[in-house]
């Protein structure tokens, strides 16, 4: 819940393409795309198009009480938006032999718990600036404080860059959202050695929402040994729409590249009416 130097959260714009769903179907190698807490698909679709580009299978779903009004998202649970990621990861699985899963934020720690939850399904994990934590004395008091208070100004749109896409998100932080978060991040945090799989670790040197400690918490728990570390040095938070979202897009493609020809194709790995 770190005030951020830049931006304070866009306010919605009307319904379009990049706030909705996103899907491509490609080849047998599947990527599943996860956006942010009071974002949308909008702050990680360039990333997804690029999967896209590079031939993959995308999924890209809409996490309930997102795209809408921060007022909904409040009554949703970290389990709501896991479930959508669930549902999204069988779809893809069924018409793929290996799937990679990626998340910003939030995104990358309910990536991660699928990994955890999936360690035979999930060949890889990509995941940038992830929120396993945040360094802030409020959050001892979050249980009680959503009780009484709906929520706090916004922490949303940490751009670095000025000619860009801004990010589309809410306005305002959605308490009882947020503290169900938190229990998701212990979660998955108590289960990070059950992550043998390889990881794309990309982090921002200057990120004003999720702290540095987050990614080294991972890094110093996660069961896997094959983690390459990814330094942004030219973006905030949503390195997806920064400056460093071209570099990012690169890595991530040759690291699912890497992935999916270590997968060896058998009969049986190829899904019925492919």
């Amino acid at each position: 819940m770190n005030e951020p130097e830049r931006g304070t959260g866009a306010a919605p714009p009307p319904m379009g393409p990049d706030l909705t769903a996103f899907a491509h179907d490609g080849s047998d190698v599947g990527v599943l795309v996860v956006h942010g807490f009071t974002g949308s698909p909008q702050g990680v679709r360039p990333l997804a198009q690029a999967f896209a580009d590079a031939g993959f299978s995308v999924r890209l779903p809409v996490l309930p009480g997102h795209a809408t009004t921060w007022q909904d998202l409040n009554t949703t649970t970290w389990r709501h938006w896991y479930g959508e990621v669930e549902r999204a990861f069988v779809e893809l699985r069924a018409r793929t032999r290996v799937v990679v899963a990626a998340g910003l934020s939030m995104g990358g720690a309910l990536s991660t718990r699928l990994a955890e939850l999936h360690p035979d399904d999930i060949a890889g994990l990509v995941l940038v600036n992830p929120a396993f934590r945040v360094d802030d004395r409020r959050m001892a008091a979050l249980p009680l404080l959503a009780r009484v208070l709906p929520s706090l100004p916004g922490i949303g749109n940490d751009i670095h860059r000025t000619d860009g896409e801004p990010e589309w998100c809410y306005d305002r932080i959605p308490l009882r959202a947020l503290a169900s978060q938190a229990q998701l991040w212990r979660r998955t945090v108590a289960d990070l050695d059950r992550v043998r799989m390889p990881v794309l670790l990309a982090y921002s040197t200057q990120d004003h929402v999720v702290p540095a400690s987050s990614w080294q918490l991972f890094d110093r728990r996660v069961g896997s040994r094959d983690v390459t570390r990814l330094e942004l040095t030219r973006s905030y938070h949503v390195a997806t729409l920064d400056d460093d979202a071209q570099l990012l897009q690169q890595e991530a493609v040759a690291f699912v590249s890497r992935i999916a020809a270590a997968v060896t194709r058998t009969d049986a790995e190829v899904p019925d009416g492919r």
